[in-house]
């Protein structure tokens, strides 16, 4: 069961936010993404899994144009993907992403660090906006670090200061592109759990992994690539117990016998 099915609401009845259509990508001889095509409903948590080098993090960095894509095309919340310029930067404000390695900036504390984008994108007054940065610092879990630089964080602390300068840009879509493979074992799932809320407040997600119980329990759909190639998509209870594929069932029996 979904988290939407649970509250009575079904992805089915909502507009799509992304919308991929026949996507290629190259990096010199390497087809990176090939001819990938994928639509994400408002509300929906996607959890995009699969070997190393199969393409995942290029799938979503492509969506906010981080890599631009060789043909095909990208539509979110129902614009075709701008190449540059006032349009682009407007749209990449609807769309949030946390990375691997937090990018934070290192000189900013904390709260300059979740203010700077409201403050500079949307126009946000400086109170109004660290007002909701605390707000958002409370919601993850780190209102008291508010004050301190990133290196005074810990890896776990650091990541959920990323969520939350995303989501102070209130956008329409979370691009999470392996948010967890960064930080030691202990503090995964501190930065897990703060997704999976988001996920009960029907966040729209796209969520590249490795973190397989994160798979099974909040997203709607999996998403298995390898090879540049969108092999199989499916519920997690489908995808987890009977894979369609033979690539699919030598990944997960790789990594699921430890």
């Amino acid at each position: 069961m979904t988290v939407q099915e649970a509250d009575g609401w079904s992805v089915a009845d909502a507009p799509v936010i992304v919308s991929l259509q026949n996507v290629d990508k190259y990096f010199g001889p390497v087809h990176v993404l090939n001819d990938v095509s994928l639509d994400v409903a408002q509300g929906e948590v996607v959890v995009v899994i699969g070997p190393s080098g199969s393409g995942k993090s290029t799938l979503c960095r492509a969506i906010n144009r981080l890599e631009p894509i060789d043909s095909g095309q990208i539509i979110v919340n129902g614009q075709p993907l701008p190449e540059e310029g006032k349009q682009l930067a407007l749209l990449r404000a609807e769309v949030g992403m946390v990375f691997q390695s937090f990018n934070l900036f290192a000189h900013k504390t904390i709260l300059d660090n979740v203010t700077l984008g409201p403050r500079k994108v949307r126009k946000t007054p400086k109170a109004d906006a660290e007002k909701e940065a605390m707000a958002l610092l409370e919601r993850v879990g780190i209102k008291d670090q508010a004050g301190k630089l990133p290196a005074q964080l810990s890896g776990g602390q650091q990541q959920r200061a990323a969520i939350a300068r995303a989501l102070a840009m209130h956008p329409k879509l979370m691009l999470f592109d392996e948010p967890t493979s960064a930080l030691d074992p202990e503090m995964i799932n501190e930065v897990l759990d703060v997704m999976v809320d988001l996920a009960k407040n029907n966040m729209t997600m796209i969520v590249v992994t490795h973190e397989m119980g994160f798979a099974r329990r909040v997203a709607d759909r999996v998403v298995f690539m390898s090879d540049g190639c969108l092999l199989e998509q499916a519920t997690p209870e489908e995808f987890f117990t009977n894979p369609q594929t033979d690539r699919a069932k030598d990944f997960l029996a790789k990594i699921l016998q430890h």
